[in-house]
């Protein structure tokens, strides 16, 4: 299994315990709020740079 392939079967994984544990509205802030957070974390060089290349890009 690729790397990649692991990190999105944890975060499929960690969205159901989210949606058993907590509701529905809560899980949903936590799924959404954490990449935003991520990105607002960044400085406006690295969202340039982050904007600019592709998804497949970013691995390399």
């Amino acid at each position: 299994m690729s790397k990649k392939a692991k990190i999105a079967a944890g975060g499929v994984a960690v969205g159901l315990l989210l949606l058993i544990w907590l509701p529905w509205w809560a899980a949903l802030l936590i799924v959404l709020g954490v990449p935003a957070a991520a990105y607002l974390t960044l400085d406006p060089s690295q969202r340039r740079r982050l904007r600019r290349v592709s998804g497949r890009e970013l691995g390399r």
